[in-house]
């Protein structure tokens, strides 16, 4: 597949949703029904309800973004797809809102309120880790805009069959911004627990990550998102409770070293989404669209069109 060098710069933009700014990334095609033939003409799934738009959700780790999971897949959805990718709220340039529900909540209606920006009706969604959580409660609170779901070891989905809780990958990230605060080497380690192929893990990510993240505004992000998984509102995200509900095509995708969410967890998931199915990558962990790019993004595209994964 050939692909336009896109860069965070040139995508990059900054709205007003709900009197905060929210970030976001744009690219690809922006007509109505300029999407792939196959998701505008199969029989089920045609129609002026469906979709030719993509939103990426990214994962919760310290100093995360939209960018920084998804930067380099951007091109290649964008060539087929309109495709924004939203920095969660508290994460890189977007602002924290108030705790006033569940993370994926008010992910959720922030959500909402870019694509009304945007003046997109419908998107398919693709989230990871924390952005999966996301997606999934955008699916529920706001069924008629979802299409086709494509989440990667979500989050608020997986109860651990076999594994501990929290799990090392979740350890790392609390660990993070505990006293003595954060530091380069807590980054590295965390990192580390996202992969299965360490050589992804380069000196410059984790400075990378490491400036971004260790700001009071990203740390008081992280603090925020936290807390609301054990706050009052924490029951809200336990959306393996009402996954039931959900009537959307949804890929699940994991890794088969995942450290993060391990793949025992899956199995909850794969149960209670009615219209789900399940790939694994082996030889890989919680950043399938990094590890697995090539397949990430054809099996991602395969799916979106409706030709099955």
């Amino acid at each position: 597949m050939t692909v336009t060098e896109l860069t965070a710069e040139s995508t990059g933009h900054v709205v007003d949703v709900g009197g905060l700014p929210v970030h976001y990334h744009e690219a690809g095609p922006v007509l109505a029904g300029a999407g792939p033939a196959e998701a505008r003409t199969r029989s089920g799934d045609a129609g002026p309800g469906d979709t030719s738009t993509v939103v990426l959700l990214h994962g919760g780790g310290p100093g995360a973004s939209a960018w920084s999971n998804f930067g380099r897949n951007l091109p290649a959805i964008a060539a087929s797809y309109r495709t924004v990718m939203m920095d969660l709220p508290g994460y890189g340039k977007t602002a924290a809102r108030p705790l006033t529900g569940h993370f994926f909540t008010i992910a959720a209606q922030a959500l909402a309120g870019l694509l009304d920006h945007l003046g997109i009706e419908k998107a398919h969604l693709i989230g990871n880790s924390l952005g999966g959580g996301a997606a999934l409660r955008f699916a529920l609170d706001y069924p008629k805009r979802a299409g086709r779901l494509v989440l990667m070891g979500p989050g608020g989905m997986t109860l651990n069959v076999l594994s501990p809780d929290p799990t090392e990958g979740v350890r790392r990230l609390m660990e993070f911004g505990t006293p003595p605060g954060p530091s380069r080497a807590k980054m590295e380690a965390f990192l580390r627990c996202m992969v299965h192929d360490q050589r992804l893990i380069t000196a410059e990510l984790i400075d990378e990550r490491y400036a971004v993240a260790s700001t009071p505004e990203a740390l008081a992000g992280m603090v925020a998102m936290g807390g609301s998984f054990f706050g009052e509102h924490a029951e809200d995200g336990m959306l393996w409770r009402e996954a039931h509900r959900v009537r959307h095509e949804v890929l699940l995708i994991w890794g088969r070293e995942d450290r993060v969410n391990p793949l025992d967890g899956a199995l909850v998931a794969l149960k209670q989404l009615r219209r789900a199915q399940l790939h694994v990558f082996g030889g890989c962990g919680h950043w399938a669209q990094l590890e697995k790019f090539d397949e990430f993004n054809e099996l991602s595209l395969r799916f979106l069109s409706g030709a099955g994964a």
